[in-house]
């Protein structure tokens, strides 16, 4: 999986590279791969700027404005946490657009609700966020492998749907 996720990080690189828009991480569970994934590539300073691990929700609140209310309300495995994450990490970081992940990895931590296994994962801009359950359990290595990559291919499918893609090697059409 991890050739895989240097795969869409290049693919990643290919939006973002030439086109002046930022990236970075919000990340509980996943405690950092996401964005060590995307700075797997060369060239990755471009455009990330940055990732936050806010693997407690002492820090989901003081960096990225996460609802103390909505925390203990709904706690910080649902998918409005996940969609305040990118939004908190895109003013902290001051960047155009996120990716977070927040999620019960194991092997401990799961409740008859919220189960192990269970990740939600966002990505968007400010205008427009996605977002992504994983609901099964297989372990807690593989968990984070796993929300890692659908994380990195729920955001090149958003890039993909709101960037035009940039070639690195495209030249300008031959001039006779």
């Amino acid at each position: 999986m991890e050739f895989e996720n240097k795969i869409l990080s290049r693919e990643i690189q290919q939006y973002l590279y030439e086109s002046g828009l930022t990236v970075g991480t919000a990340e509980s569970c996943t405690g950092g791969r996401i964005a060590e994934s995307i700075i797997a590539v060369p060239g990755a300073s471009t455009y990330f700027k940055g990732g936050i691990v806010s693997y407690t929700n002492e820090i989901k609140e003081n960096l990225l404005g996460v609802s103390h209310k909505l925390l203990e309300e709904k706690t910080a495995v649902c998918e409005e946490v996940a969609i305040a994450m990118v939004k908190g990490a895109i003013k902290a970081l001051n960047v155009d657009m996120a990716i977070s992940a927040t999620g019960i990895a194991g092997p401990g931590g799961g409740t008859q609700e919220i189960p192990v296994g269970t990740i939600w994962l966002a990505c968007g801009n400010a205008e427009d966020i996605i977002t992504l359950k994983l609901e099964e359990d297989f372990g807690r290595d593989i968990n984070l492998a796993i929300a890692t990559n659908k994380a990195l291919q729920m955001f090149l499918k958003f890039l993909e749907e709101h960037i035009e893609k940039k070639h690195p090697n495209e030249n300008e059409e031959n001039k006779a």
